[in-house]
């Protein structure tokens, strides 16, 4: 996709936030999740350009957006790990979809280059559980006839902050490896049996590309990016194909949202020969009792605006737009959970 023509290397600088110059004064606030840290970045300027407003988006990881809405101290939180009706209900907040993206192994393997390396979900568990430490490992070896492997141990990095992208990366490894899910589990914050940790996708892409032999995850637009080398992975069909959009897609399109509390759909392991298994969303927290309903709608307008205008710069960064019927289905629930402080409906 056309990712370098309209994301510029200010976006993606390593522990970046989407900062606004005291002249473009951001009116709305927000923070989160690193995952669609990029396409935020890209709307937040279009966005700017269209209506005059701005948006301070800082991207400090899933479980920092969590906390900072729960605090109020952010107009919206962002979260890749969607949050349970239970929690949602006790802290008076409603959750929306807003992007739809992947999660992809990355690798410094000299010699290696984008897209040439197998691996399956059980061989990349059992390297985050530290059973195989070296890159000529049988297992590896045997999905990757002809590739030249070096007899090299493997670095492990991991996020070191809480994380949507890692609840996409254990849930999917956890759903593929019995031990992984007995030995670490599914979560934002779990405890890594080995490697190092990095703070954000940004900390991730950086460590990895500094450690020669080693691998990490990260969203997609990290790798492209980066021009960092990703691997084919084994979907649930038991075809090995490659991230991109198309493959997103393929993942998240059996998802059934009207019937999911919270539009809390977690995509990773989806069924379909064309399907990325690390699929995910990232999803919106706002209170659903707004103290400032106008800037509760403020929020609302720039998502909206989004859904409506967003979706072709999503896909040239690799991301998926939201559906036309679940952006419906968001926009209903706008006006039935967002209320200002008199109870009026604030979309």
């Amino acid at each position: 996709m056309r990712l370098f023509k309209i994301l510029s290397a200010a976006v993606l600088a390593a522990g970046a936030a989407l900062a606004v110059s005291p002249a473009m004064a951001a009116d709305i606030t927000g923070a989160g999740a690193t995952f669609p840290y990029p396409i935020y970045a890209k709307w937040a300027e279009e966005y700017k350009k269209a209506t005059g407003t701005g948006l301070n988006y800082q991207s400090i990881g899933s479980g920092g957006g969590i906390k900072q809405i729960k605090a109020k101290t952010v107009d919206f939180g962002a979260s890749d790990m969607p949050l349970k009706n239970e929690e949602l209900e006790a802290d008076g907040l409603m959750q929306f979809p807003a992007i739809m993206g992947g999660v992809v192994p990355v690798m410094n393997l000299e010699g290696v280059t984008p897209g040439q390396l197998k691996l399956t979900g059980e061989v990349l568990a059992a390297i985050y559980l530290g059973k195989i430490t070296k890159w000529d490992a049988p297992e590896i070896a045997k999905l990757n006839p002809g590739v030249k492997l070096p007899s090299a141990e493997i670095t492990v990095v991991h996020r070191a902050d809480g994380s949507g992208t890692s609840f996409l990366f254990t849930d999917y490894l956890s759903k593929s490896s019995p031990d992984f899910k007995s030995q670490v589990g599914a979560g934002t914050a779990v405890k890594w049996p080995v490697g190092v940790g990095g703070k954000g996708n940004e900390g991730v892409a950086a460590n990895v590309q500094r450690v020669k032999n080693a691998i990490g995850y990260v969203e997609y637009a990290y790798a492209k990016k980066n021009k960092m080398s990703h691997a084919q992975l084994k979907n649930r069909d038991g075809q090995f194909v490659q991230p991109d959009d198309e493959t997103f897609k393929a993942a998240a399109a059996g998802a059934d949202w009207s019937k999911t509390p919270g539009f809390g759909v977690v995509l990773t392991d989806q069924a379909g020969k064309n399907s990325w298994p690390i699929t995910g969303a990232s999803f919106i927290l706002m209170h659903r009792s707004q103290a400032d309903g106008a800037k509760g709608r403020e929020v609302l307008k720039f998502f909206d605006w989004a859904y409506k205008n967003g979706g072709a710069v999503a896909a040239d960064l690799d991301y998926v737009a939201m559906p036309a019927p679940v952006v419906k289905l968001v926009q209903d629930a706008w006006k039935a959970q967002l209320k200002d402080s008199a109870g009026k409906a604030v979309w």
